[in-house]
């Protein structure tokens, strides 16, 4: 990444549909200069895109001025996980439409940092602290950025299919699988959670955002030379998890497994989370740590309305039944089971978070993971995370008929946490001490 890069330009797949409704606020103009306002509509049709009577390969919008702006309607955010659900939602910048497998996709063409405006604002609350949203502003501004660069770096190579991307394989009775953020073929990055939530400017609601994104603008966290790969999730739990035991076996050493608490209640060693008991001993604990809050000041920071569904994330609790766990695994995994009679650990990562389980039927006896798989199979949308210890009850006959999954945190672990970073802020932390709290022997620089 070269230091004299201009803020660059990102495309941004919205959604895909036979039929697509929106509506322009302001004039926008397509081929020949000709203007657009109002409610308008585009169909699937002879392979083609049909607007206004006349067929397309591709449309392309363009606002007139500045203070214009469009509106998708129905658009799904939050897809296969327990907040899904569909909603109108504003843009500004260009709108274009592309044929994608027999369906129309809508993109939306904006700079990098008007992105980041409504990133951080989707995310999170646009209300929350100004370091955690300058915070945030830079982690998400190095993902984009690095996924630039390996995206440049595929097509240097003519690799349009990348290795690293939702991977899988089945040996002995194994099924360890992953899911990488695809580097998109038609696009830079999808508007949901698969990639970063971005919902326009529906939510942009607090100057703080604008604040925010100017007075870090251009600013990435680094390793050496590359943009660091900044992940992050809602809650860690109390200590993050590394890299290789979500994604593919690379070490970051800026993703190092970190106790989410200050620096001067780290004098006695946090005990090794990798091992069973020690794992059981913290997930059913409730240590102290940045982000063990209730503080619903603190939590309006991050959730959303539609991830206020989830009240319990630090540790929480799912009951199973016999008939409802071995439906689930089977409806997941397409594996007949039969009967579950336990989930047994065999491997955790620091977090206490499981990388493989091995799940024992009367049928079958199959390994899964790495984490997220683990938490497809063993919910109808994603278990909160894979940091969980098992209690069998009420046996019949040797068969347990009720398990109980008492479990840590909320999402992969790995990088920052955001309910802890909002925590931190709240208590006077800058957003480099956050971020340098989360991403050990990185380095802030400012790169445009």
């Amino acid at each position: 990444m070269q230091n004299n890069i201009k803020s660059p330009q990102i495309s941004v797949g919205i959604l895909t549909e036979k039929e697509i409704d929106f509506e322009f606020f302001g004039n926008f103009l397509c081929a020949n200069n000709l203007k657009f306002s109002g409610i308008q509509k585009v169909f699937f049709e002879k392979e083609k895109i049909l607007f206004a009577n006349s067929f397309h390969k591709e449309l392309i919008f363009t606002p007139e001025n500045e203070d214009c702006f469009f509106e998708l309607k129905n658009v799904l955010i939050g897809k296969e996980f327990h907040w899904q659900q569909k909603e109108n939602q504003r843009f500004a910048g260009i709108l274009k439409f592309i044929i994608e497998d027999e369906k129309i996709t809508a993109i939306n063409i904006i700079s990098v940092e008007n992105y980041l405006k409504s990133v951080i604002s989707s995310e999170m609350s646009a209300a929350a602290s100004l370091e955690l949203l300058k915070a945030h502003a830079v982690i998400s501004r190095s993902w984009l950025l690095a996924n630039e660069e390996l995206r440049i770096k595929n097509k240097e190579l003519k690799n349009t299919n990348p290795s690293q991307n939702s991977l899988f394989f089945i040996p002995h009775s194994e099924f360890i699988k992953w899911y990488e953020r695809d580097l998109h073929s038609n696009f830079d990055v999808c508007a949901d959670d698969h990639c970063q939530r971005y919902q326009g400017i529906t939510r942009q609601t607090n100057k703080r955002v604008n604040q925010a994104v100017t007075q870090t603008a251009g600013m990435v966290l680094m390793y050496g030379d590359a943009i660091c790969d900044t992940r992050f999730s809602k809650s860690c739990g109390g200590k993050t998890e590394l890299f290789e035991n979500c994604w593919a076996d690379v070490h970051f050493p800026y993703l190092e497994s970190v106790f989410d608490a200050p620096q001067e209640s780290k004098a006695e060693k946090l005990a090794d989370l990798t091992q069973e008991k020690n794992a059981e001993k913290w997930i059913l604990s409730s240590p102290e740590c940045f982000c063990n809050t209730q503080d619903n000041n603190v939590l309006a920071q991050i959730l959303n309305n539609y991830d206020r569904t989830t009240t319990d994330f630090f540790r929480w609790e799912k009951i199973f039944t016999q008939k409802e766990i071995s439906e689930i695994i089977f409806k997941k995994s397409g594996i007949d089971f039969g009967e579950i009679l336990d989930l047994i650990p065999l491997q955790r990562g620091s977090s206490g978070r499981i990388v493989k389980l091995q799940i024992v039927g009367t049928k079958q006896v199959i390994t899964v993971g790495k984490e997220l798989e683990i938490r497809k199979w063993l919910s109808d949308t994603h278990l909160y995370s894979s940091a969980f210890v098992v209690e069998k009850c009420d046996f019949v006959k040797n068969i347990p008929q009720k398990f109980i999954l008492r479990g840590a945190g909320w999402g992969h672990g790995v990088g920052l946490c955001q309910i802890g970073a909002a925590v931190m802020g709240e208590r006077g932390y800058k957003f480099d001490e956050i971020l340098a709290h989360y991403f050990k022997n990185s380095e802030l620089k400012k790169i445009y």
